[in-house]
């Protein structure tokens, strides 16, 4: 059925649909963003930097651990969800092979945190963060339990149970560890350690309250189809690998942009700094102002695609990255326009050479406030069609592109060069996933269509037979079915 076809009333609908949800997750996503912003603030006042650098060094191990054990796991997951619910299939069987298949992965990962805390806490030089390591450990496994649930949930199209879940675990997790920071503030290793236990403290909550939302859930009598967990692990593997990516590229431009960077100052650690934790931590606001669409969109594509209506995906993925430009391009202006006022207000201690130089830095960035946004939702209607190895792809030559650039231009325009090289990131990633998803939607509307009407010349073949009517008999009833269609 083409998007024409549809009623005027019913394409409202999902659109109201569509935006309600990912409202819903834009809200709670932004709620627990500042939350958690709001945490930092006294945690640091009372662990002071000693302590707040032990909680910032346990970080980089985690975050790796958990983008090998559940990145990627939610967008993944609920394209499989909202597929299978679209077929009409029960998805308990699916939900169950799932849970196993990742919790078997975080266990993994909690296991390598706990091998890798000796180690790590010796190769930083400092002995107190093996408890950090510890207590924050369990995290990995119930981080990835979590996933699996709000892939579920989205691939419903039920939004509120991850958005409440998010914000809960910020909630715990500002509690406790203002709690623990406060009572044990003259042992400050403890102080941390008991800080970072109550992240997975944070993450328990939002698990049980995810377990609540599935159990409240009525029984359905459905067709029942066992998803093998190879099939589960094959379809998260690409997103994973396409949400791990930028991450890993981050973490390399730490080391190679500095050493770019020393080459022409003594103040490399101070730019990149700018760089990374300013300019570019400002141009990621759009994005997650957006972030709710990337994360309703796939199981919107995904139910399109799985009946066969790559026309009807195609419209849904471009009505998608429609909102995510009206959304990020007044951002994105704000920012170009309002740079010195932004700064100022947000960076007062800023020296002002700093300030100026971080002021060109979010004007010559604010292209990528929209690019991003885009880049973000596009890879998520990709992943909804099942092209999620076509986003990964965009973004390795991305990346790449990156990177070279980089090393041609860092040495001659300083951290100007940075970023122009990541708005050119940016732009090769957006271009690309736009066109790989215009020609999906071509390719799944052709196929859609012959695939018909071969159907229907079987069907004439087979009356043909049937009735034995010859050569004319056939076309007649070809041309009748067809009119019937029609």
């Amino acid at each position: 059925m083409s998007t024409a076809a549809i009623p005027p009333y019913i394409t409202r609908m999902k659109k109201n649909a569509f935006l309600k949800s990912a409202a819903v997750l834009s809200f709670g996503g932004i709620l627990a963003k500042g939350i958690g912003a709001l945490y930092r603030i006294p945690l640091a006042g009372i662990l002071g930097g000693y302590g707040m650098g032990l909680y910032q060094m346990a970080y980089p191990l985690f975050c790796v651990l958990l983008a090998l054990s559940s990145a990627g796991i939610p967008s993944a997951f609920s394209r499989i969800v909202a597929r299978e619910a679209a077929r009409g299939h029960d998805l308990a069987p699916t939900l169950k092979t799932a849970l196993r298949l990742f919790a078997v992965l975080g266990l993994c990962g909690t296991a390598a945190m706990c091998l890798l805390a000796p180690f790590m806490s010796a190769l930083q030089g400092d002995g107190g963060l093996l408890s950090c390591y510890l207590f924050l450990a369990p995290s990995v496994f119930l981080v990835a339990l979590i996933a699996v649930f709000r892939g579920y949930f989205q691939g419903k199209e039920d939004m509120t149970p991850t958005a409440l879940s998010e914000v809960a675990e910020q909630l715990v997790k500002a509690v406790f560890g203002l709690y623990f920071a406060t009572r044990f503030a003259e042992r400050p290793v403890l102080a941390v350690g008991l800080c970072l236990f109550s992240v997975t403290l944070s993450e328990l909550c939002a698990l049980l309250f995810l377990l609540t939302c599935r159990k409240k859930e009525p029984a359905r009598m459905l067709a029942v189809r066992r998803t093998d967990g190879r099939e589960i692990f094959l379809s998260v593997l690409p997103v994973m690998a396409a949400t791990g990516l930028l991450p890993l590229s981050q973490t390399v431009d730490s080391v190679l942009l500095v050493r770019l960077l020393r080459g022409g100052t003594e103040h490399a650690v101070a730019l990149y700094g700018l760089f990374a934790g300013g300019a570019a931590s400002l141009i990621s606001l759009p994005a997650t102002l957006c972030c709710g669409l990337a994360k309703a969109a796939v199981p919107s594509v995904s139910r399109a695609s799985a009946v066969g209506n790559g026309e009807e995906a195609g419209a849904r993925a471009m009505y998608a990255l429609l909102v995510t430009l009206l959304l990020s391009a007044p951002c994105a202006l704000g920012l170009f326009f309002f740079a010195r006022p932004i700064v100022s207000f947000l960076y007062g201690n800023l020296a002002r050479e700093e300030a100026e130089i971080l002021i060109v830095l979010v004007k010559t960035l604010s292209v990528s406030a929209v690019s991003l946004a885009c880049v973000d939702t596009l890879a998520a209607c990709l992943t909804g069609m099942g092209r999620a190895k076509t986003a990964a792809l965009s973004m390795l030559i991305a990346v790449a592109a990156k990177f070279a650039l980089q090393v041609a231009l860092v040495p001659r325009l300083s951290v100007g060069g940075a970023a122009i090289s990541a708005n050119v990131c940016y732009l090769v990633a957006f271009f690309l996933d736009l066109y790989y998803t215009v020609k999906k939607k071509r390719i799944n509307g052709y196929d859609h269509g012959h695939r018909f009407g071969n159907r229907e010349r079987r069907r004439v073949g087979a009356g043909d037979l049937r009735h034995e009517e010859g050569a004319e008999g056939a076309r007649a009833q070809y041309v009748a079915r067809r009119g019937n269609t029609a």
